[in-house]
């Protein structure tokens, strides 16, 4: 049985991520910062589908011994890596103080890549890295740019990483979801703001944690074997 761990996997995309793996076989980590009881309910929905699990709390942002300490207390090893925590808000150029800049690229840009660095003597051979950017890489958006230069952090990391570890056999990848409704995006219960947003794609909607989940169970899969280096467009057509 493959083993992945699952950041920010006790809500929204990460969530989503963490129940189809488990559906398709994968004994999942679920990652979390506070929430037990959040965390805990998604580890009751794997085992109640009958899949398995076990959870890793630790915070970002800071040293992650703890959170290594917990994995390896659970599994000998790694297969699937996904970088799915992240924070952000919506706050224009100028509203960005060097404190809230800071701390994005702490938990954003700065976390993944040490988890990445400290994860890779754990990785089997074949296995699978996979970044959650964002369709604000491509598609400009001034109403958040610190967030925004984050994601693109992860961008790079994808390109070079994909070619250090290929030999390897270990793919690596960004998927780049467009608006989704998790509670991160709480602004869509404007209908005002939802039509806006759902105007962004070629479908008129928003789209679901469970659609974003689809894309990554696919990178992660054997299936995509040929595939590493990419970004994946997760946003619906949007402003194509």
């Amino acid at each position: 049985m493959r083993t992945a761990l699952v950041t920010g996997g006790s809500r929204g995309i990460g969530r989503a991520i963490a129940l189809r793996l488990a559906r398709d076989g994968v004994r999942v980590g679920v990652h979390y910062g506070r929430s037990d009881a959040e965390a805990a309910l998604v580890l009751d929905e794997i085992v109640a589908a009958g899949g398995d699990g076990f959870l890793v709390k630790a915070e970002l942002g800071e040293p992650l011994d703890a959170l290594w300490a917990e994995f390896d207390g659970h599994a000998d090893g790694l297969d699937i890596l996904v970088n799915n925590a992240g924070i952000g808000r919506h706050l224009p150029l100028a509203e960005v103080t060097p404190e809230w800049f800071d701390r994005l690229f702490a938990v954003n840009a700065k976390a993944p890549f040490f988890l990445v660095q400290q994860a890779i003597p754990r990785l089997r051979d074949g296995g699978r890295i996979i970044n959650i950017g964002s369709g604000v890489t491509r598609i400009a958006f001034p109403e958040d740019t610190a967030y925004s230069m984050t994601k693109g952090a992860l961008n790079t990391l994808t390109l070079a990483l994909a070619k250090e570890l290929g030999p390897r056999g270990i793919t690596v990848n960004t998927v780049a979801p467009g608006i989704i409704d998790t509670a991160m995006n709480g602004w869509l219960a404007d209908p005002d703001a939802a039509r806006a947003a759902a105007a962004y794609s070629v479908f008129d909607r928003v789209g679901t944690p469970e659609e974003v989940a689809d894309v990554v169970a696919f990178v992660a899969s054997d299936d995509a074997r040929w595939v590493t280096g990419q970004t994946l467009d997760a946003t619906g057509g949007s402003r194509l």
